[in-house]
């Protein structure tokens, strides 16, 4: 779901310190609980390899349940391809002067690590995912503390930039969104999963909370320090805050923490996305190629590695390119998802009845 608050830094120029805040903390409540919600309550009655996709099926046939399962796979091009470009970011903290092909060179080194601890499957991509999210999250709360002990400005102030465009509002809020979406994507892997009618619900409830003060109390405490104008920020300002604040050590430690974060995602999102192609292509929606199944790892290999192959496609592009696109194409998908589950609802009420 989240690997903290990196890559939430373009908001703040774009908000507005003040509007950042405010949509931190509102935007969890309207846009990832409902959400959350719903994938809870599905995940519990149907708890299927290919998630939303099989409940669309469910729903609507299996014409809607392959456009839904399509769509997902080409937003995920978009979608997975923002972490190595974020990864590239970052990294810029120890090199500024990267040129073009150390940076192409890197995407490349990065995705196709990350794609070989995938061909082994979902429980170790899972453990290595979890101690990545572990290491990814420690800087940041130490920057949260030292940041708090050094308040010199009040961190909503302003509130929004004087004489804000909408084009600049729509990219702030598409970032914000992007940070607290997903919660669907990990239902694609539930015919893998232990238990998974409990462990989904409980994950998602215990996400949510935490998740968001991830977001809201390492940006308050960082804007509150007033070492970064709130117009200069920009992605990678984070680790430059760190440093100002706690030292060389905190500054190295938070720009290692976002690289980690991004590989951490990039696994787990390879993970889930994977089985979209992989679901179709067993149902026979898409060619059977991409249904080939390891058989010592169990991994639908295949389709891991076409997903692999289009994410480092995509990577070329920068990450302010990518996320506006990446919620467009995320909201389609999810519209017919949350028509799948009134529709069920609603049929299977009335089916009881």
């Amino acid at each position: 779901m989240s690997g903290g608050p990196y890559g939430i830094e373009d908001t703040v120029p774009t908000l507005g310190p003040g509007m950042t805040l405010v949509l931190l903390v509102l935007t969890p409540i309207f846009w990832s609980l409902p959400v959350a919600l719903v994938m809870a309550e599905l995940a519990g009655a149907m708890p299927d390899e290919g998630g939303y996709v099989t409940w669309t099926r469910r729903a609507f046939g299996p014409r809607w349940a392959f456009m839904v399962g399509w769509w997902s796979w080409i937003d995920s091009f978009v979608d997975v391809a923002v972490y190595p470009a974020l990864f590239v970011e970052y990294l810029r903290f120890w090199r500024p002067e990267m040129t073009s092909g150390e940076r192409w060179l890197l995407v490349v080194v990065f995705i196709v690590a990350l794609t070989g601890l995938n061909l082994l499957g979902v429980r170790p991509t899972g453990h290595v995912t979890v101690v990545l999210a572990v290491l990814a999250l420690l800087p940041v709360a130490a920057l949260t503390v030292a940041a708090l002990a050094v308040p010199r400005t009040v961190p909503w102030e302003p509130l929004a930039p004087t004489g804000q465009g909408l084009e600049a509002l729509g990219l702030g809020l598409a970032v914000l969104m992007w940070n607290y979406s997903g919660w669907d994507t990990p239902t694609t892997v539930l015919g893998e999963t232990h238990a998974p009618e409990r462990a989904f619900r409980v994950a998602s409830f215990l996400t949510l909370p935490v998740l968001a003060a991830a977001y809201l109390l390492p940006m308050g405490a960082s804007l509150a320090t007033g070492v970064l104008e709130w117009d200069k920020w920009t992605t990678g300002s984070l680790p430059v805050v760190a440093e100002a604040v706690g030292g060389h050590w905190l500054g190295h430690a938070v720009a290692a923490g976002a690289v980690v974060s991004t590989a951490g995602l990039f696994s787990s999102l390879l993970l889930t996305n994977s089985r979209l192609p992989y679901v179709l292509a067993r149902d026979g929606l898409m060619p059977s190629g991409l249904a080939a199944v390891h058989p010592r790892f169990g991994t639908p290999w295949a389709a891991i590695l076409v997903s692999a192959a289009l994410y480092a496609a995509f990577a070329v592009f920068s990450f302010k390119e990518l996320i506006v696109l990446n919620v467009w194409l995320y909201s389609l998908s999810l519209l017919v998802e949350l028509a799948a589950f009134v529709w069920l609802r609603l049929r299977e009420r009335s089916q009881q009845d």
